[in-house]
């Protein structure tokens, strides 16, 4: 083995006194370059300023995690390689615009490539490939993690400090660390200092932090017990209730059993450490590992019956693409760990889970680099599956989304509302247009079917006028926050400004409305707001599905409620 695979090998780092100084000077200089490139002047964050500033960020970075005395020319070469990743995802994502919606995911999908891309590099994958040792990237993947963290509350305490010692001269008219502390060059150069410092004396002690992480995961395994038996009991009572148990519990499980799962693979790794040798003979601890890998598939699986259900019931979206190449990794890595008690001896199959994370982290690596790429619009293809879902009768045009398109699919959404404009379809064409035009987003489509239904269930229109009783239903249906308990509509009369004045009243509270019945509907009518219950001392009534709702004569007009008066006079 050469000499450079050796230098990263786990307990064989140098102490490097000189490491500190040089990532304080190092990533001192790369915040300082970042703030001349993203303030430069107040200049706007332009494709080209944000393109250099995250190549200044992640360059400097990967390089500080990765430098050694004897080792920099690899290094130097993988650093420059995550600036120019970062830095083309970067300009893609700054130069997008409106034109595209899911830009935050392509970012997203950067920093985990580079993230897993890191300790591989560490462990010497470039050179060995799949004869890279596990303990060596499991290593890094905690000194990394414990290391960071560490730098991060160095410099978290270093700014504490900083303030105080501000406000410490600023007390004997010294303001010299306090004006520092307001110049943008200086924020970045001393965070970068602080961060580089702090990081410098943590990679000079990894021998002291691989065993922390040692402690650490001792520590997550015991915690492995109790997840192993909550997790055992909840998938046997989703068993015995069907997952509809799960459904009527919160609306967005997958996020939930995500996380869950997430929970469950850190804490099996923690039991199983890096080689069987270091596995704890705890029989209990053993046995829990075994119960959270069966537990992770059956998790993933419920989180992509659950996508899957979603978006059949509301079709293709960027975010739900993004969710379901999560959803897929983690069906991948609940797969893996699933077989691996179950193919060949029971004994074995630790370190079938090893061989399967290694195998894992460079597939994940690998595809979440492509996705940051320029290779799929997820815009598009949703605007696709939304357009045959409408034109197939799936879903009915007044359910339709139309907005989502408007606001959520960039340019391959609003290319689907100008053809729809274009269609044969009078209704579609209107409501296509009325959404390609809208300034403000509505969210009428935000809410349930079924929800929606309830709210206007809970709506007593007490007037006769079917122009503004339309008016007031197309309101309420488009506003989610409007008759989520019952509620109230009462006609005011014409306003100074021409238009009829309605007062919606729910949970004694009142608000007043304006229509413009003179010309087409108007479904998307402004809201005045005007909360007269909290303007004045009136306590406000109670209010129940039957109580009596009125207008009386008062010196001028007021509502009110079960003989009550409620809020204020509006004549």
């Amino acid at each position: 083995m050469s000499e450079g695979e050796t230098d990263q090998a786990p307990g064989t780092q140098a102490d490097w006194p000189l490491r500190p100084w040089m990532l304080a000077a190092l990533l001192a200089l790369a915040g300082l370059a970042v703030h001349f490139v993203t303030d430069s002047a107040g200049a706007d964050l332009v494709p080209w300023r944000a393109a250099l500033a995250a190549a200044l960020v992640f360059g400097p970075l990967a390089f500080a995690f990765t430098l050694d005395r004897a080792r920099w020319k690899e290094p130097l070469v993988f650093a420059g390689v995550v600036a120019l990743v970062m830095a083309g995802i970067a300009w893609r994502a700054s130069s997008a615009g409106d034109r595209h919606a899911d830009q935050a995911f392509w970012v997203a999908a950067g920093l985990v490539a580079i993230t897993l891309a890191l300790p591989l590099f560490q462990a010497g994958f470039h050179r060995l490939r799949w004869r890279t040792a596990y303990d060596r990237t499991h290593f890094h993947v905690w000194t990394d993690a414990i290391s960071g963290a560490g730098a991060l509350v160095f410099t978290g305490v270093s700014w504490l400090l900083l303030l105080l010692l501000a406000a410490l001269f600023s007390a004997i008219d010294i303001d010299l660390v306090e004006d520092l502390i307001d110049e943008g060059w200086f924020g970045w150069s001393f965070s970068g200092a602080a961060f580089g410092a702090a990081l410098g004396v943590l990679r000079n002690q990894l021998k002291i932090i691989g065993t922390l992480q040692s402690v650490v995961m001792l520590v997550f395994s015991i915690i492995a017990v109790p997840l192993a038996v909550a997790l055992a009991i909840f998938l046997l009572s989703v068993l015995a209730s069907g997952i509809s148990v799960l459904w009527n519990a919160t609306e967005s499980p997958t996020p939930l059993l995500l996380s869950v799962a997430v929970a469950g693979f850190v804490l099996v790794n923690a039991v199983v450490r890096n080689a069987d040798h270091e596995v704890s003979g705890n029989r209990a601890l053993r046995w829990a590992a075994l119960v959270l890998a069966l537990a992770i598939f059956p998790l993933a699986l419920l989180a992509a019956i659950s996508t899957g259900t979603r978006i059949a019931e509301y079709g293709l979206s960027p975010e739900r693409l993004w969710g379901i190449v999560a959803v897929a990794v983690a069906v991948a890595y609940g797969l893996a760990y699933f077989v691996a008690p179950i193919r060949g001896r029971l004994p074995g199959w630790m370190e079938r889970v090893r061989s399967a994370n290694m195998h894992l982290a460079v597939a994940t690596c690998v595809l979440a680099f492509i996705l940051a790429l320029p290779l799929f619009d997820f815009g598009a293809i949703s605007a696709r599956n939304q357009l045959a879902r409408l034109e197939s009768g799936k879903v009915a045009v007044d359910e339709f989304d139309f907005d989502a398109l408007r606001w959520d699919f960039g340019d391959a959404g609003r290319n689907a509302l100008a053809r729809l404009t274009e269609g044969n379809d009078p209704d579609i064409a209107d409501l296509a247009n009325e959404a390609l035009e809208a300034e403000i987003r509505t969210y009428r489509n935000a809410e349930r079917n079924d929800e929606r239904d309830s709210r206007l269930a809970n709506l007593r229109l007490q007037f006769e006028d079917a122009a503004l009783q339309e008016l007031v239903i197309q309101h309420v249906r488009a506003s989610a926050w409007r008759c989520n308990a019952p509620c109230v509509a009462l006609d005011l009369g014409m306003g100074e400004n021409g238009k009829r004045m309605v007062a919606l009243v729910e949970g004694g509270r009142v608000a007043q409305e304006e229509f413009d019945i003179s010309g087409p509907a108007d479904k998307d009518a402004v809201e005045r707001a005007v909360d007269v219950a909290t303007l004045n001392e009136v306590p406000e009534p109670g209010q129940s599905e039957g109580s009596t709702v009125e207008i009386r004569e008062w010196t001028g007009r007021r509502i009110y409620i079960d003989g009550k008066p409620a809020g204020q006079p509006f004549e």
